[in-house]
């Protein structure tokens, strides 16, 4: 059941959790040296958002169901990652530095999906897709580290910026304005990840894909024609 993150905070924001491994000590060192200089916690936050958002390279075809590999150390050491895994660890790297935070997941339609990974997913609706929720000044802030700018100059994406005041969330329109990503469904907040609900329903909505997963023959899929008997 989602936690929702409120006005008024409690440790359910501040903790360690399995996932958001804020106490490690890579977490710990991470979030100290990406908030040098930073005098307030909304500077801080800007901080350790801009150090995900680039420092962790974007991997759209990282979803796994292991679910060790969303802890935010993991992927501090892995250093890529998708959407949710990069929330994972900027939430992590905020609670390290004393600023409560949460995983906000919602569903987006991506018109701008390949036509092979729409082939394998089946749908153009992105499930649960994940952001950070940051309590900063009073207030909760959106964060959406997903996409280094390398990623997004390389493929005339609008990157995602964030200033500790308003919400960062997924352009609607790309760098020459097509249509780009719509949100279409919202699962709430969450104190830590939700990884058994999140696994299941992605099992459920792309079964394709969830088989070529487990099979270990995912990228073979992605890096092959598109054909209507993919699998």
């Amino acid at each position: 059941m989602a936690q929702t993150a409120g006005s008024a905070v409690d440790g359910r924001f501040l903790r360690p959790t399995s996932f958001i491994d804020s106490d490690h000590p890579a977490v710990l060192a991470f979030a100290q040296a990406h908030t040098q200089g930073a005098a307030t916690d909304r500077e801080r936050a800007v901080q350790l958002f801009y150090a995900v958002r680039d420092r962790i390279r974007y991997d759209a075809f990282g979803l796994t169901f292991v679910p060790e590999n969303y802890k935010a150390s993991h992927v501090l050491a892995e250093g890529e990652a998708y959407c949710i895994p990069k929330a994972i660890l900027l939430a992590a790297a905020a609670r390290a530095v004393g600023i409560p935070s949460s995983l906000g997941f919602g569903d987006v339609v991506n018109h701008l999906a390949s036509e092979r990974l729409l082939a394998l997913m089946e749908s153009n609706v992105f499930v649960w897709h994940g952001n950070t929720n940051l309590f900063i000044d009073g207030a909760w802030r959106k964060a959406t580290p997903a996409f280094n700018i390398e990623m997004c100059e390389r493929f005339g994406v609008k990157p995602l910026e964030f200033d500790g005041v308003h919400d960062s969330l997924l352009h609607p329109f790309d760098a020459n304005n097509n249509q780009h990503m719509e949100y279409v469904g919202d699962h709430g907040d969450f104190a830590d990840f939700p990884a058994e609900q999140v696994f299941t329903e992605m099992r459920a909505n792309y079964p394709l894909f969830a088989r070529l997963l487990d099979e270990g023959r995912l990228r073979e899929a992605l890096a092959a024609p598109v054909s209507p008997a993919v699998g």
